[in-house]
Protein backbone atom coordinates (compact mmCIF):
# COMPACT_ATOMS: atom_id res chain seq x y z
CA UNK A 1 0.00 0.00 0.00
CA UNK A 2 1.27 3.63 -0.99
CA UNK A 3 1.37 6.12 1.18
CA UNK A 4 -1.00 8.04 -0.61
CA UNK A 5 -3.16 5.37 0.21
CA UNK A 6 -3.07 6.26 3.94
CA UNK A 7 -3.68 9.97 3.41
CA UNK A 8 -7.29 9.94 4.19
CA UNK A 9 -6.71 7.94 7.60
CA UNK A 10 -4.24 10.50 8.47
CA UNK A 11 -6.51 13.15 7.95
CA UNK A 12 -8.95 11.63 10.06
CA UNK A 13 -6.80 11.19 13.01
CA UNK A 14 -5.87 14.59 12.71
CA UNK A 15 -8.86 16.40 13.22
CA UNK A 16 -9.98 13.73 15.62
CA UNK A 17 -6.93 14.78 17.41
CA UNK A 18 -7.66 18.34 17.21
CA UNK A 19 -11.08 18.09 18.84
CA UNK A 20 -9.48 16.22 21.41
CA UNK A 21 -7.84 19.06 22.10
CA UNK A 22 -10.33 21.40 22.37
CA UNK A 23 -12.82 19.17 24.92
CA UNK A 24 -9.47 19.11 27.13
CA UNK A 25 -8.93 22.78 26.86
CA UNK A 26 -12.82 23.32 27.07
CA UNK A 27 -12.79 21.20 30.61
CA UNK A 28 -9.42 22.43 32.12
CA UNK A 29 -10.89 26.35 31.19
CA UNK A 30 -14.64 26.09 32.40
CA UNK A 31 -13.98 26.03 36.13
CA UNK A 32 -11.32 29.02 36.24
CA UNK A 33 -14.03 30.72 33.92
CA UNK A 34 -16.87 30.85 36.58
CA UNK A 35 -15.29 31.64 39.18
CA UNK A 36 -13.69 34.58 36.92
CA UNK A 37 -17.29 35.15 35.57
CA UNK A 38 -18.42 35.26 39.25
CA UNK A 39 -16.31 36.67 41.52
CA UNK A 40 -16.40 39.45 38.63
CA UNK A 41 -13.05 39.71 37.15
CA UNK A 42 -14.31 39.08 33.82
CA UNK A 43 -16.76 40.48 32.02
CA UNK A 44 -19.26 39.87 29.52
CA UNK A 45 -20.44 36.68 31.01
CA UNK A 46 -20.03 33.83 27.79
CA UNK A 47 -23.41 32.77 27.92
CA UNK A 48 -23.35 30.64 25.21
CA UNK A 49 -20.10 28.83 26.90
CA UNK A 50 -22.14 28.57 30.00
CA UNK A 51 -25.76 27.32 27.29
CA UNK A 52 -23.09 24.23 25.69
CA UNK A 53 -21.58 23.19 29.09
CA UNK A 54 -25.26 23.19 30.45
CA UNK A 55 -26.61 21.17 27.11
CA UNK A 56 -23.46 18.81 27.44
CA UNK A 57 -23.96 17.88 31.47
CA UNK A 58 -27.74 17.68 31.00
CA UNK A 59 -27.77 15.07 27.53
CA UNK A 60 -24.96 13.15 29.98
CA UNK A 61 -27.60 13.12 33.30
CA UNK A 62 -30.61 12.22 31.41
CA UNK A 63 -32.59 9.37 31.28
CA UNK A 64 -33.77 10.10 27.71
CA UNK A 65 -30.95 9.48 24.97
CA UNK A 66 -30.79 9.23 20.98
CA UNK A 67 -29.86 5.44 21.45
CA UNK A 68 -30.98 4.06 24.62
CA UNK A 69 -28.14 3.37 26.82
CA UNK A 70 -28.98 -0.36 27.41
CA UNK A 71 -27.88 -0.76 23.77
CA UNK A 72 -24.33 -1.08 25.67
CA UNK A 73 -21.85 0.00 23.38
CA UNK A 74 -23.82 1.63 20.69
CA UNK A 75 -25.78 3.94 23.60
CA UNK A 76 -22.47 4.84 25.15
CA UNK A 77 -21.05 5.94 21.54
CA UNK A 78 -24.11 8.10 21.38
CA UNK A 79 -23.55 9.92 24.40
CA UNK A 80 -19.79 10.59 24.49
CA UNK A 81 -20.16 11.50 20.67
CA UNK A 82 -22.81 14.31 21.42
CA UNK A 83 -21.00 15.61 24.92
CA UNK A 84 -17.77 15.63 22.72
CA UNK A 85 -19.66 17.46 20.04
CA UNK A 86 -20.86 20.74 22.65
CA UNK A 87 -17.68 20.39 24.53
CA UNK A 88 -15.84 21.30 20.68
CA UNK A 89 -18.71 24.46 20.93
CA UNK A 90 -17.79 25.12 24.51
CA UNK A 91 -14.29 25.53 23.42
CA UNK A 92 -14.77 27.63 20.79
CA UNK A 93 -17.33 30.05 23.20
CA UNK A 94 -13.91 30.33 24.99
CA UNK A 95 -11.76 32.44 22.29
CA UNK A 96 -11.86 35.60 24.37
CA UNK A 97 -12.15 34.14 27.63
CA UNK A 98 -8.41 32.83 26.72
CA UNK A 99 -7.66 35.92 25.05
CA UNK A 100 -8.61 37.68 28.33
CA UNK A 101 -6.38 35.38 30.34
CA UNK A 102 -3.54 36.01 28.07
CA UNK A 103 -3.21 32.27 26.73
CA UNK A 104 -2.39 31.96 23.03
CA UNK A 105 -4.29 30.62 20.07
CA UNK A 106 -3.40 27.87 18.81
CA UNK A 107 -3.70 27.90 15.23
CA UNK A 108 -6.58 25.88 13.92
CA UNK A 109 -9.08 24.94 11.23
CA UNK A 110 -12.00 24.27 13.49
CA UNK A 111 -14.05 26.64 11.54
CA UNK A 112 -14.06 24.27 8.66
CA UNK A 113 -13.96 21.19 10.34
CA UNK A 114 -16.25 18.99 12.82
CA UNK A 115 -16.37 15.92 14.57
Amino acid sequence: MAIRDYLPIIGRFSQRSRAFKQILRALKLFVPMLRDVVSGRYRPVPWAAIGWMVAAFAYLVSPLDLVPDFLMLIGIVDDVVIVSWLLTRVDRSLVDYRAWRGEPEEPSDSDTHDI
